[in-house]
């Protein structure tokens, strides 16, 4: 027998289903309730809402606990790569030798970008955000593949996700290249994913760039760890403007313009930016740990807590080991990455930041390795959506396939009631 709950509304009950997920999550079905009662929820958010029933990702931020398809992040962080959780994400299994061989095969197969969207890039003022040129780019991509995608045609839609996937990651080095007057280079389909994206943005002339086998390990397990995260802002949007029968790069290019926002994607540029704040100050760590502590004092230590995470952030965890390996690996002299070695060791012992659960989280540790890498602060979100890419495929996938509706929130008018049209001369 299925469970209800009771809601009593004007003296009148009414009873609503109860929806159960794998992982014991609890759901009120009020997918009637306007229907039967006149009043809608109101959710400022969504915090409290749950827009669909997805079997992609599951999170307990109070457990610390990440999975995709099942699987947990830190084994998924050890053992395989950024392509297989790729494969995982989009189409729910974990590829067997066969299947990752040809999803590689494909997707170098698709990794030419077409000439004339140099026109495109260079269209762009050098002052432009690398986020806002990535969102165009994408977004013109349906200019160079007009036809929509067959939902119906597991073949069409194979070759529109393995497309993206070949096509997103030179969009992105090529924003940089473009920003720093460079010249701009398609991917090397003789080397690895990972390493041909850093490539594409580190190359210099004829010069034969090798990335750093440390360097590429990190970059590898930060794109797996911000592969997707639920119903985030960002995936929403892909979800939402995908339920209009919007293709796969237009929905794309609309997450992407919602990662770019600081309270999203930004956080991890707002640690190095805060950390430039403390070294313009004078460095003292100790100063601004106090500020931090003061409720009165507006500042706010970024990259600490996690608004989902109420325990530890457990992408932190696994990736504080690779920011430690770079650091060590590369050497880097940098008097920013040495004041976020002694915010990191201060809220890790102070008691004030132990009991709030104040731990750096992985938009801590990820400006910091960027930054270790050489790539401009600015960039730092373009990486974070070549992570979350797959996410937001597996997303928009999973979205078509299941036929959800269109999307369309409700909401409560606060507005004037009726008033009848004044002719201008008595305004």
């Amino acid at each position: 027998m299925s469970k209800v709950a009771t809601i009593e509304i004007e003296g009148k009950k009414y009873e609503l289903p109860m929806v159960v997920g794998t992982e014991n999550e609890i759901a009120l079905d009020i997918m009637k309730l306007r229907a039967e009662t006149g009043a809608i929820t109101l959710d400022p958010g969504y915090k409290n809402t749950g827009s669909c029933e997805s079997a992609i990702t599951f999170l307990d931020g109070e457990e610390g606990i990440l999975r995709y398809r099942g699987y947990s992040i830190e084994e998924l962080a050890e053992k395989a790569d950024f392509l297989e959780v790729a494969y995982l994400l989009i189409f729910g299994e974990l590829p067997n030798k066969i299947q990752l061989q040809k999803f590689n095969t494909d997707i170098l197969d698709q990794s030419i970008v077409n000439e004339d969207m140099k026109t495109v890039l260079h269209g762009f003022p050098d002052s432009a955000h690398p986020m806002g040129v990535l969102s165009s780019l994408t977004s013109a991509l349906t200019a160079f593949n007009p036809k929509s995608v067959n939902v119906e045609s597991e073949e069409d839609m194979y070759k529109a996700i393995v497309k993206i996937l070949a096509k997103f990651p030179v969009l992105a080095a090529w924003t940089l290249r473009k920003k720093n007057n460079q010249t701009l280079f398609n991917k090397d389909t003789n080397i690895g994913y990972v390493e041909s994206l850093l490539k594409m943005m580190f190359q210099e002339g004829s010069k034969n760039y090798k990335p750093n086998k440390v360097v590429v390990n990190a970059l590898d397990k930060l794109l797996i760890l911000h592969a997707d995260h639920e119903q985030n802002c960002s995936t929403s949007t892909v979800r939402i403007v995908g339920s209009s029968h919007a293709g796969l790069f237009a929905s794309i290019s609309a997450g992407v313009s919602a990662l770019w926002g600081p309270l999203h994607g930004g956080a991890n540029q707002a640690v190095i930016e805060m950390l430039e704040e403390i070294k313009a100050d004078g460095g003292d760590t100790s100063k601004f740990i106090a500020k931090a502590k003061d409720k009165d004092d507006p500042f706010r230590l970024m990259g600490f807590g996690h608004r989902v995470y109420k325990n530890f952030d457990p992408r932190a965890k696994i990736i504080k080991k690779a920011a430690d390996e770079v650091l060590g690996q590369l050497g880097v002299e940098d008097p920013i990455l040495e004041i976020a070695k002694g915010l990191e060791k201060a809220a890790l012992e102070d008691q004030y930041f132990i009991d709030r659960k104040l731990y750096p989280n992985v938009d801590f540790y990820s400006g910091i390795i960027y930054r270790a890498m050489g790539i401009p602060t600015e960039m730092f979100t373009v990486m974070f959506a070549v992570g979350r890419l797959p996410g937001w495929i597996a997303q928009w996938r999973e979205m078509r396939l299941r036929k959800e509706p269109i999307g369309r929130p409700r909401q409560v008018y606060i507005g004037e009631t009726h008033r009848k049209f004044k002719e201008i001369e008595n305004r």
